[in-house]
């Protein structure tokens, strides 16, 4: 579905295989031809959503200059090699999301999922783990082909639609993730740093920073400093109440991280058993366990840096506990 939401902008909504069922993505023309912001995850479905869009806004692939991603996740990155192989444009991306990308949907291809013992270490089920891992290895299959990229960095300002962007780095979601700030028009383009609706995931994977909460609630301060009339996110509808949304999500994750630790208060230790008392994890999909999972990682391990947990690494399983404190020895 094409939107027109100002001049030279518009939104395509393209369908994904998931509970969160769709990704936007932006086009924005200039006089030389036209920018993508993100290009979904690589199905027939996609290709179908492309085509139309091509067909309603009078797109002939070669028209497109420039591919900008603001992070490497496969439902923004998937189809970017898809629409390089059509449009000979470059394609831009954060160093290192570029490192991420190479590393997750590349080289390990060749090699073991490191997925596989981060979970397992942090008590996940083994049969879970495997459908888990497999599951991955069907979103990899999403981001082919691999178009060359070139590094975007923070700072940068781009014209794309004959507006203005400067790059934002917003970490958090994706280590080097990008959003894009418009300030003459107070405008953003911010990927799935404040979603609308839901709360953007913040996880710790094998390839992640180890502490991407920490550095996620830092960049929404920043962000909240951000003169924004709207905002265009990567999945849902656009915002308009910019503080307020950012709010809301430093709110949530500030209950989130209350609720984390009155369950291990209350005898859970692994992460998966905290993820058991706080989501219904039986009833997810191996796609939506490995989020729930990794998205308790991270709030425990800031509860850990904050002094509020310990954590115990035993190489086989790796365990929270409350923090022993001098009143109680």
């Amino acid at each position: 579905m094409i939107t027109a939401l100002l001049p030279n902008l518009y939104q395509l909504r393209l369908p994904l295989p998931f509970a969160l069922n769709h990704v936007n993505v932006y086009l924005l023309r200039d006089s030389q031809g036209w920018t993508v912001v993100d290009t979904g995850l690589h199905t027939s479905a996609a290709e179908t959503g492309w085509q139309t869009a091509f067909a309603e806004l009078g797109i002939a692939p070669h028209q497109i200059h420039t591919i900008v991603l603001t992070h490497f996740h496969p439902d923004h990155f998937g189809m970017a090699g898809w629409l390089h192989e059509r449009s000979g444009a470059r394609v831009l991306l954060a160093p290192r999301e570029i490192a991420l990308a190479e590393e997750v949907w590349i080289h390990r291809a060749d090699h073991d999922d490191p997925s596989l013992r981060h979970f397992l270490r942090h008590g996940m089920p083994v049969e879970l783990v495997k459908q888990v891992v497999g599951a991955i290895a069907l979103l990899r299959a999403g981001t082919r082909p691999h178009p060359p990229l070139t590094p975007l960095p923070a700072g940068t300002w781009l014209t794309m639609g004959e507006r203005r962007f400067i790059t934002i780095h917003a970490p958090g979601h994706s280590d080097g993730q990008l959003i894009f700030y418009a300030p003459d028009d107070r405008l953003a383009l911010v990927g799935d740093q404040v979603l609308q609706k839901i709360t953007p995931h913040i996880g710790v994977w094998p390839e992640s920073d180890p502490d991407p909460l920490r550095k996620y609630l830092a960049s929404l301060r920043e962000l909240a400093t951000l003169d924004v009339d709207l905002a265009l996110p990567g999945h849902g509808k656009t915002i308009a109440a910019w503080q307020e949304r950012i709010a809301e999500l430093q709110h949530h994750h500030q209950n989130r991280l209350e609720a984390m630790l009155r369950a291990v208060q209350d005898g859970a230790e692994t992460a998966f058993t905290v993820a058991q008392r706080v989501f219904d994890v039986e009833r997810f999909t191996p796609h939506e366990a490995r989020f729930a999972i990794a998205e308790t990682i991270a709030h425990l391990e800031l509860l850990v840096a904050d002094g509020m947990l310990e954590r115990h690494d035993d190489e086989a399983l790796v365990r929270y506990r409350p923090r022993v404190s001098f009143a109680n020895l």
